[in-house]
């Protein structure tokens, strides 16, 4: 045992071995990666007229605004339900709506089975052009079309939703099993039949799942499109603000959290029983 111990190995025992995690090139790479970062974020930053005045003194600000809000004033509620009934009816209606569309789209926007580069790409370009643009610019345009009220509303979520739908059923309807849709192609099924029975099992789930999550997305983006004038529980909460009414904000605030914690039970539930 003495004489291993005295002979090579003891030899290379002795011999130091430093371990590093990185090589000199690529810890200079990192150097240089988070230097960029660095000056970037403090461009950033730097490029956003701030008045510090103002940020400094935003907690007594935000205190006497909440000592304002306390308590909320139940007396707007009979203002408040019918408006939170019309933002539900806003979310839902342009949901439907966004589903019809988006199923067409979602089909042709599909490279597995759109008939051509077409259709395939006049697809694409709406789903980019529905989703590139948010909600409250959607209402915006609406609202100056057919004028204020629910109906802008309606349509600002049926276009934004389209390009969410039409891009989730799109992707799902790719990635489906080829099998089924060829077996009914060697027996000589039809187009008709193939969608109804190779295809739509195999998307439905989606389907299902991208709708509840839309909907519940639409709740939320319906409650501030009021503010633009495109009807719903919106246009209350911006009265109140500018009248300085705080308790009626606490109350329109309260209300909308309700109408979004009843939004997440409803697609809870139905999740549950459809997926």
């Amino acid at each position: 045992m003495s004489s291993l111990t005295s002979g090579p190995l003891k030899e290379l025992g002795k011999e130091s071995y430093h371990w590093e995690r990185f090589t000199a090139k690529q810890r200079f790479l990192r150097f240089i990666a988070y230097l960029t970062v660095a000056v970037l974020l403090y461009w950033t930053v730097s490029s956003i007229d701030i008045y510090w005045p103002w940020v400094w003194s935003a907690p007594i600000e935000i205190q006497d605004m909440i000592s304002r809000m306390i308590p909320p004033n139940p007396g707007a509620l009979p203002e408040i339900i019918p408006a939170l009934i019309e933002t539900i009816n806003i979310a839902t209606i342009g949901t439907v709506f966004a589903v019809l569309i988006s199923l067409p789209v979602a089909y042709f926007g599909a490279s597995n089975v759109s008939p051509n580069k077409v259709m395939l790409w006049i697809a694409r370009v709406i789903i980019v052009s529905s989703r590139s643009i948010d909600t409250l610019i959607w209402a915006l345009l609406f609202v100056a079309i057919l004028g204020p009220g629910p109906m802008a509303g309606v349509f600002a979520v049926t276009f934004r939703a389209i390009g969410f739908l039409a891009k989730l059923i799109g992707e799902s309807i790719e990635e489906m099993d080829w099998g089924p849709v060829e077996a009914l192609q060697s027996s000589g099924a039809s187009k008709a039949h193939i969608i109804s029975y190779a295809i739509v099992p195999q998307v439905l789930p989606t389907f299902w799942a991208v709708t509840i999550l839309r909907w519940d997305i639409n709740i939320r983006e319906s409650t501030v499109l009021g503010m633009v004038g495109a009807g719903g529980i919106g246009m209350l909460f911006q009265v109140a603000i500018d009248l300085f009414r705080w308790r009626d904000v606490s109350m329109v605030l309260f209300s909308i959290i309700l109408v979004v914690l009843f939004g997440e039970i409803v697609t809870s539930i139905v999740r549950k029983k459809l997926i």
